[in-house]
C-alpha cells in the first residue's frame, strides 16, 4: 500500500485536470509566467554578482564613487536592494490606484502589457551594452516578480473557492515550479548561441501567454463570484488606493502573514547574499554565473515539483494549513542550526534548496488559500502591500544586516539566521491561530 500512495496521489492529479477545466489554463498561466521568469532570473543574478561596474552601474554613479573613494563594487546588492525597495513603495499607490478605478477585465491585462513592453525596451538596452543596464534590469525584474506573481494568485483567489484551493493549488503550483524549471534550461541553453539580449524577447513571448490564460480564465471567476453571491470583478474595486496599508494594520491575520513573509524572506536574503560572494569569487564571468545559477535554481525547482504533487494537496486537505507553514519553517530553522556548528559549503547548497523548495511547494500555497476567504479588496490591496512592500522591505533590511554581520564571519551570519527563523516559526504558528476566525466557503 505504502509503494502506491505516489501512484495514487499522481491518478487524483489525472483525475483532477479531467474534472476542472479551468485548472487547464491555470496551469498553462504559471508555467507560462514562471517559465518567462526564470529565463530572466539568471541574468539578473548575474548582474546582481558581477564584477563589472560599469555593466551594472551608470557611468556617473561609477565616477562620484570613485571620487568619493568608495568601492561600488563591494556594494552591489546593498545598493541595488534599496533601489528596488524605494521603487515598490513608490509603485504601490499606482498599483492601489489601478486595481480601485478599473475592473478586473482591464487592470489585469495592462499589467502583462506594460511588462512585455519593458522587456523589449530592456532589449535594445542590452543589445546596445549601455552602461548602467544591469542596475535598472535587477531593479526591474525585482518589481516585475513580485506584481506579476501577486496578481496571479488574487486573480486565482478568484476563479476558485477555498474547498477547491485546498485541492488544486498544489497542482498550480507544480503548473509553475515545471516553468521554473523549464526556464533555466532554456536560458543554458540559449544564452550561448542567443545572447542574453535576445533572452528578453522569449521571455516576452511567454508573457503574451498569460495574456490568452487571463481571457480564458475570466468566464470562471464570474461563475465562481455569482455561486457564492461575491462582488463581482467586472466593476471597478473602489476605495483608497492606500486601503491594502490600512487593512495590513489593522486586521490580525493579515499582519501575521505580513509577519510570515517578513522573516521567511530574511532567511532566504542572508543565504542569498552569501551565495553572492561565491559566486564572485569562482565564477567571474558573466555566462559562468548566469549558468552556475540556472543550475541552482533547477535543482530548487525539482524538489519542489515532487512535493507539490505527491505531498501539498494531501496535506492540505486533511490538515490544514498547519503542517504546511510549520514544516518549512521547522526545516529552516533546524537548516541554520547546522550551519551554525559547521558552515560547509555543500551544507550551505542544501540548506538553500531546503529554503527555496520548502517556500514554493508548502508555504506559498498554504498562504495563498487563505485569500479565498477574505473580501476582494485584502485579496488585491493588502495582499500587494504585503507581497511588495514588505517583501522587498525584508530584503532592505537583511541584506543590510547581512553586510554588517558578515564582518564577524560566517558563524555569526548563521548565528543571526537561526533568530530569524525562530521568528519565522513564531509568526507561522501566529498565522493558523488567526485565521481560525475567518469563515469557511
Amino acid at each position: 500500500m505504502t509503494t502506491n500512495r505516489p501512484v495514487a496521489r499522481l491518478g487524483a492529479f489525472r483525475d483532477a485536470l479531467a474534472e476542472s477545466p479551468p485548472l487547464w489554463w491555470s496551469l498553462l498561466y504559471f508555467f507560462s509566467l514562471l517559465c518567462g521568469y526564470y529565463v530572466l532570473r539568471p541574468v539578473r543574478d548575474a548582474m546582481g554578482a558581477s564584477g563589472d561596474v560599469a555593466a551594472v552601474f551608470p557611468r556617473w554613479l561609477v565616477d562620484w564613487a570613485s571620487g568619493a573613494g568608495i568601492a561600488l563594487g563591494d556594494y552591489n546588492l546593498q545598493v541595488l536592494f534599496s533601489v528596488v525597495f524605494v521603487a515598490m513603495v513608490a509603485l504601490q499607490p499606482v498599483y492601489g490606484a489601478l486595481v480601485s478605478r478599473f475592473p478586473r477585465r482591464v487592470f489585469l491585462p495592462v499589467v502583462y502589457l506594460v511588462f512585455i513592453a519593458c522587456l523589449i525596451g530592456f532589449h535594445w538596452l542590452f543589445d546596445s551594452r549601455i552602461s548602467g543596464r544591469g542596475a535598472a534590469f535587477y531593479i526591474w525584474t525585482a518589481v516585475f516578480n513580485m506584481f506579476a506573481v501577486t496578481v496571479f494568485w488574487s486573480f486565482m483567489a478568484d476563479v476558485f473557492d477555498n474547498e477547491h484551493a485546498k485541492k488544486l493549488y498544489g497542482y498550480i503550483g507544480a503548473g509553475g515550479t515545471l516553468g521554473a524549471l523549464v526556464g533555466p534550461g532554456i536560458t543554458r541553453l540559449l544564452v550561448g548561441p542567443l545572447g542574453v539580449a535576445n533572452l528578453l524577447l522569449v521571455s516576452a513571448g511567454f508573457l503574451a501567454v498569460c495574456l490568452l490564460c487571463i481571457i480564458k480564465l475570466r468566464p470562471w471567476a464570474l461563475r465562481r463570484e455569482r455561486l457564492h453571491g461575491d462582488a463581482t470583478g467586472e466593476d471597478a474595486m473602489g476605495g483608497s488606493v492606500w486601503a491594502g496599508v490600512r487593512l495590513v494594520w489593522q486586521r490580525p491575520l493579515l499582519r501575521a502573514l505580513a509577519a510570515l513573509l517578513f522573516f521567511g524572506v530574511g532567511v532566504g536574503t542572508l543565504l542569498y547574499n552569501e551565495q553572492a560572494a561565491i559566486v564572485r569569487q569562482f565564477y567571474p564571468g558573466a555566462e559562468a554565473a548566469t549558468r552556475y545559477y540556472a543550475m541552482i535554481d533547477w535543482a530548487v525547482n525539482a524538489v519542489t515539483l515532487l512535493v507539490q504533487l505527491l505531498l501539498t494537496r494531501w496535506l492540505l486537505r486533511r490538515y490544514g494549513i498547519g503542517p504546511v507553514l510549520l514544516v518549512p519553517a521547522l526545516a529552516i530553522l533546524l537548516g541554520y542550526c547546522l550551519l551554525t556548528a559547521s558552515p560547509l559549503p555543500m551544507l550551505v547548497a542544501i540548506v538553500q534548496v531546503v529554503t527555496r523548495a520548502g517556500e514554493f511547494s508548502l508555504g506559498k500555497p498554504g498562504r495563498e488559500t487563505l485569500y479565498t476567504r477574505v473580501d476582494r479588496e485584502s485579496r488585491y490591496k493588502a495582499k500587494a502591500v504585503i507581497d511588495t512592500v514588505v517583501y522587498r522591505g525584508a530584503d532592505l533590511t537583511f541584506v543590510w544586516l547581512h553586510k554588517a554581520v558578515a564582518l564577524l564571519g560566517s558563524t555569526m551570519v548563521f548565528a543571526t539566521g537561526v533568530a530569524v527563523a525562530a521568528a519565522m516559526t513564531a509568526s507561522a504558528c501566529s498565522v493558523i491561530r488567526s485565521q481560525r476566525e475567518l469563515p469557511d466557503e
